[in-house]
């Protein structure tokens, strides 16, 4: 069963703007041209700048079905024939940037809030550009955000972490005594329990930036939780659990089973081979991989060990999960095995029939991605896409697909399988054990559907 979902942002207004296509015309507008596009959306002079694009023209140079197109010979062009100003001209010194930055041309990729979510106070959620990145790692600059009350920009020489409860001895470490311990650095998935919860109803919104984009993957650098654990003598015989505490305004605290704390847990305090963002904690976090994104408690300040689970206000009536008989289920914390095609997806335009390269992301909390199917006709059929090196355990991995489209409508989806056997469900089967009315832990199969005139649409599929 096929519907078309209602969304509840304006795809006129969110799909062409800056930011929400990728590769062409995303990674090469002009600021003019970006202006127009926010203020008017797509009409059809803007639409023949998209045919002139490298996205149109990739599409356009499709000899056969399932060949790979080549480079387009040589026209005449001026910008490969004729020397250009870059090229005969002094560029700019290196302390012109002290600090790297992207390139102009790249501005319109930038973390985005929903419209469509209650901002209450400095709460807020920015969702990560899926659509316009490359392989699994996120930049640091675009990692998504999910604050609860504001982010801080604390001074690292006043921050202090505390361990106590069950331990032979309370202690507290600063930021130096952190980082002279050993460290690790390891790649794994953040994800919001939260994401793609929109899409549990009949509603949703239009691009793959808000429907997934509250996942992001990096390098993380720390020191396991276990080596704190042990410094302080944790009485692993009675302590079954151990509280998280940030240090924000609102007090965020979150329950980990002790195996859980034990086993792959950091307490980090770099990113993507620098320290910590402020609005991702800056300067300790807690990371806790393949578990919901709340858990890995920001501005890290406290961990106590306990015999029995906290229940703290933001796991008690929140991040719980509504199911069909009306109890709620508590500290379900795993994001289980999901996927994503980001292009083609909602929001872009395939501009001529052609060669497509599908591409998107695979993840899951319970260990690695051991493969990913491609449908291009709602689920009828299925066929293996490649994943892309590195596949690491709770990280994100890529996956490629090659597609020949004739013109005709389709749609499109992906389903993962990760290294335990658990397979990502369809619509349905999820919906038959949760239900409709949960905001939670959504890792259904996504739709997307490609109209004749090759405008991408959110549907869902039964």
């Amino acid at each position: 069963m096929l519907r078309q979902v209602r969304t509840i942002l304006n795809p006129k207004d969110l799909a062409f703007q800056p930011g929400h296509i990728k590769k062409a015309p995303e990674n090469f507008l002009t600021r003019t041209f970006t202006s127009e596009l926010t203020q008017h959306g797509m009409d059809e002079n803007r639409r023949g700048f998209l045919r002139n694009s490298f996205f149109g023209a990739l599409a356009a140079g499709a000899a056969v079905a399932g060949s790979i197109p080549s480079a387009r010979a040589a026209q005449g062009e001026d910008v490969i024939l004729q020397k250009q100003p870059w090229q005969t001209t002094l560029g700019q010194p290196v302390a012109a940037k002290p600090y790297g930055m992207p390139s102009k041309y790249e501005a319109n990729l930038q973390r985005r809030e929903s419209p469509g979510l209650t901002r209450v106070s400095a709460a807020s959620v920015a969702f990560t550009p899926l659509q316009g990145l490359f392989g699994i790692i996120t930049p640091s600059g675009l990692h998504f955000e999910r604050h609860h009350q504001g982010w801080y920009d604390i001074d690292p020489t006043k921050h202090r972490l505390m361990i106590n409860g069950l331990v032979k001895q309370d202690m507290v470490f600063s930021m130096e005594d952190l980082m002279r311990l050993p460290s690790v650095s390891r790649i794994h998935f953040i994800e919001c329990g939260a994401n793609t919860g929109m899409e549990w109803g009949n509603v949703a919104v239009p691009t793959v930036q808000y429907t997934h984009g509250m996942v992001s993957c990096c390098e993380f650098t720390g020191v396991p939780l276990s080596i704190l654990l042990d410094m302080a003598g944790a009485d692993y015989t009675k302590g079954k659990y151990v509280l998280a505490e940030g240090g924000d305004g609102s007090g965020m605290t979150r329950t980990l089973p002790m195996e859980t704390a034990r086993d792959d847990v950091l307490v980090v305090w770099a990113m993507n081979g620098e320290m910590l963002r402020p609005e991702n904690g800056y300067p300790l976090r807690l990371v806790v991989p393949g578990v919901q994104g709340v858990s890995s408690v920001k501005w890290l300040r406290r961990l106590e060990v306990g015999d029995m689970p906290y229940g703290a206000k933001d796991e008690a009536i929140h991040y719980v999960d509504l199911m069909p008989d009306g109890l709620h289920r508590q500290y379900t914390s795993i994001q289980e095995c999901k996927s994503v095609i980001t292009t083609p997806s909602g929001g872009q335009q395939l501009l001529s029939t052609g060669f497509y390269n599908i591409t998107g992301i695979a993840w899951s909390g319970r260990g690695s991605i051991k493969r990913v199917d491609v449908s291009v006709d709602g689920g009828r059929n299925w066929r293996e896409a490649r994943l892309e090196t590195p596949i690491l355990s709770k990280a994100l991995t890529r996956f490629n697909f090659n597609w020949t489209w004739d013109g005709k409508p389709a749609i499109l989806q992906s389903r993962a399988i990760d290294s335990t056997g658990y397979v990502q469900p369809s619509n349905r089967l999820l919906r038959e054990v949760r239900g409709t009315r949960s905001i939670y832990h959504n890792n259904a199969i996504q739709s997307w559907k490609v109209d004749v005139n090759g405008e991408v649409s959110n549907v869902q599929v039964g």
